[in-house]
């Protein structure tokens, strides 16, 4: 039987990034400008064999007495006999997706009881998170699974806690405004953001913050995305962003302290980070993308989101 392909997008956490470690709200979106599947070469080139070689040993962490389901690793090993690879356009260290994206193919393909990608039951995207934590920890260290949730299920998903997540529809009126992405140029590595943020969660400042400020504004944010408000949405978004140039320093790529401010100062956007920073993409949002985006285009700015 052959299998067919499919495709899987990558994604953007519009709102969320660090706070969902502390049990803020998150708001994430497919990303269809960037997807991957599964491709055969019997004769690959050092791309595709690298692919190959990265499946090879991610197989060996999938046959741990502690996988969370049932692969079918007969099919797999065969399928890598056969020049499997995974053939994506999704850019790695970039914050949208590229382990999400693989692990929800391997999933699709080689889970022998898997949930379905439209789920029925609030608990299957519960249960496809979990499972999805597990296999994605594998490259990240430690992974909340909600970027290989939307990547299969290929949705807008609210995360409302850390337990309680559930697909969202956005309000369509594709309007003046954008969420954008900017490019830094440079891959950012997650876990050392994420080390750099542990640490600061020691001082009891930073975490006075986060709890009084930082969630409030971003759980603001979303309610006011969802439901298309657009007044409450900047209002809040210029606080986040002014908050996140004060106290995530470290993780705002290089080159765009200036850019952050000024927008702070105008008004005419404002920026936040994307993923967890250090490099990657920096998102942007605005009430009027045609007057602004050309400031911007030393970073190749990519609309993912238009209202």
């Amino acid at each position: 039987m052959e299998h067919k392909n499919p495709l899987f997008y990558g994604k953007v956490l519009l709102f969320g990034e660090y706070g969902i470690i502390k049990d803020s709200m998150g708001l994430s979106i497919p990303h269809t400008y960037y997807k991957g599947a599964f491709q055969f070469n019997t004769t690959p080139n050092a791309e595709q064999s690298k692919s190959n070689e990265h499946l090879q040993a991610y197989l060996a962490y999938l046959q741990s007495p502690e996988a969370p389901c049932r692969f079918n690793f007969a099919a797999f090993e065969n399928d890598l006999s056969n020049g499997l690879f995974f053939d994506s356009s999704i850019p790695q260290g970039f914050g949208v997706g590229s382990s999400g994206a693989l692990v929800a193919a391997i999933y699709d393909r080689y889970c022998q009881d898997k949930i379905p990608a439209s789920p029925e039951q609030p608990s299957d995207i519960k249960a496809l998170k979990q499972l999805f934590s597990w296999m994605e920890s594998y490259f990240h260290g430690k992974s909340s699974g909600i970027d290989p949730t939307i990547c299969y299920l290929g949705l807008p998903l609210l995360i409302q806690s850390k337990d309680e997540l559930g697909t969202v529809s956005l309000p369509v009126n594709a309007g003046k405004g954008a969420v954008f992405l900017l490019n830094s140029g440079a891959p950012g590595e997650t876990q050392p953001m994420v080390a750099i943020f542990m640490e600061k969660l020691k001082e009891e400042g930073f975490r006075k913050m986060l709890k009084d400020q930082f969630v409030k504004y971003n759980d603001a944010c979303i309610q006011a995305f969802v439901n298309g408000d657009r007044g409450p949405l900047f209002t809040n978004l210029k606080k986040l962003s002014a908050l996140v140039l004060d106290n995530f320093d470290p993780m705002i790529p290089n080159g765009f302290h200036k850019l952050w401010k000024e927008g702070l100062e105008t008004e005419d956007y404002f920026l936040k980070l994307c993923g967890s920073g250090g490099g990657g993409f920096v998102m942007g949002f605005t009430r009027d993308y045609e007057s602004i985006k050309d400031k911007f285009q030393g970073y190749a700015p990519e609309v993912v989101y238009r209202f």
